[in-house]
């Protein structure tokens, strides 16, 4: 496979509608340590409000579909995650505009992008203990390498994604409600970092499928 279709990221989508629900209690917990303990109600939340929204959508173009799931989070979801993971859809639309699939590399383009709105929004860096600390790296690996399938660079991407999630727990939050809690920030995995990570799980899984 050498391409993402719109079917592709269809299916991504209204799959997080059962992913985040079912990590709800994983990612509260998470963020009952360093932050408001909400995160997993407000993801699950969100992304359970997408597949009604892409029910009514009357084209099935790749922009058009981040862009529905960009509004709906950044309506729907509260704290910082709405608006972080809004922005990130909300700019990986504008290079699919009007595609109904996409390389590799031009997939990349799109969620490079929706990276860099979330930076621009966030002034996160990597080592802040944040989302950017997963999507930074994960993103870098997605790239393709000697040719590789769009399945071996996701599950490139997935493995990095996990691997980052994990490196989150002895950094001293910078950023964000866990910044407040100073040194006691050491020790625990970021939860906007592990919601990160299950996006991109969920995305592999929809390619897959």
């Amino acid at each position: 496979m050498d391409a993402i279709s719109s079917t592709h990221i269809e299916r991504w989508l209204r799959d997080c509608a059962n992913v985040f629900p079912a990590h709800k209690d994983e990612l509260n917990e998470l963020d009952a340590a360093i932050g408001d303990g909400d995160h997993g109600a407000n993801m699950a939340r969100g992304f359970a409000a997408i597949p009604s929204k892409l029910d009514a959508l009357a084209g099935k173009e790749i922009d058009g579909l981040f862009r529905t799931t960009a509004t709906t989070l950044i309506s729907v979801v509260g704290g910082a995650s709405g608006p972080l993971y809004g922005t990130f859809f909300l700019k990986a639309a504008a290079p699919a505009k009007g595609k109904l699939k996409l390389t590799l590399p031009e997939f990349c383009t799109c969620l490079d992008a929706g990276l860099a709105g979330i930076v621009g929004l966030g002034k996160a860096v990597v080592g802040d203990k944040t989302m950017v600390d997963v999507l930074t790296p994960a993103l870098a690996a997605l790239h393709p390498k000697n040719g590789d399938s769009l399945t071996g660079a996701l599950e490139r991407a997935v493995t990095t994604a996990r691997e980052a999630a994990e490196a989150t727990i002895p950094l001293l939050a910078r950023k964000g409600r866990a910044s407040y809690l100073g040194e006691r920030s050491i020790g625990h995995k970021d939860p906007g970092a592990t919601s990160s990570a299950l996006l991109l799980e969920a995305l592999l899984g929809a390619v897959q499928g």
